[in-house]
């Protein structure tokens, strides 16, 4: 499975072309928050006019609560607190972030952030499927930093080891990939700057592996 990452387009959406020229076949595409810079939410329907693969999609903390309802009504799937099987795989998702210093529209207390989240991975566990998880925010201490320290969520470090992969964003400056307890945490890097990344999950025997190739334009 080829899956095309993004994160954090606030609502710029002139590098996608460009990017997914790079990527080349995909099987899908994962959209990690901020898919606006606070509204319309009708910015989604521009976004999805660039794909004919499904989309998955999370909100971010600079999207209003309300864009739920426009990904809910898209051609795209809204993955916020919900669960989405593709073949043995199933996609779990978390928008919004937990609480900033800026009072953005949507930002979420830890106990709420991870809501439901827990049950979807036991559920995915029990019949033996694979886990991704997007979420906007990203785990504590992974791919969070900023110069005052580290803002991620608390909330998502339970599901490390537990999922194969976490595909968030958030933090502009925290382009990169963590392996960590079986794990592979991705920060594609700020979509609106022309960055992404192209995923590849496979199975070779019993062993899943997980490649991540950054692309940049």
């Amino acid at each position: 499975m080829r899956i095309f990452a993004i994160a954090d387009l606030h609502g710029n959406y002139s590098k996608i072309v460009g990017l997914l020229e790079k990527a080349g076949k995909i099987d899908l595409a994962l959209v990690a928050g901020d898919i606006t810079n606070f509204g319309p939410d009708e910015k989604v329907i521009e976004l999805l006019e660039y794909f004919d693969v499904p989309v998955l999609a999370v909100p971010g903390n600079c999207d209003h609560p309300s864009i739920l309802e426009m990904l809910e009504s898209s051609n795209a799937v809204n993955l916020h607190h919900k669960s989405h099987a593709i073949g043995d795989t199933v996609f779990i998702g978390s928008g919004g972030s937990n609480p900033t210093p800026f009072c953005t529209p949507f930002e979420m207390q830890e106990c709420d952030i991870a809501s439901g989240i827990e049950e979807m991975i036991v559920a995915a566990e029990s019949n033996n499927m694979k886990v991704v998880l997007l979420t906007h925010a990203p785990p504590y201490g992974i791919l969070d930093e900023v110069p005052s320290g580290h803002v991620g969520c608390t909330s998502f470090l339970a599901f490390i080891g537990r999922v194969q992969l976490i595909v968030c964003g958030h933090i502009h400056e925290a382009r990169g990939v963590v392996r960590t307890e079986g794990t592979v945490i991705v920060n594609p890097g700020m979509a609106a700057s022309g960055n992404a990344a192209l995923i590849e999950m496979r199975d070779d025997g019993q062993e899943h592996k997980i490649e991540v190739q950054f692309l940049h334009i």
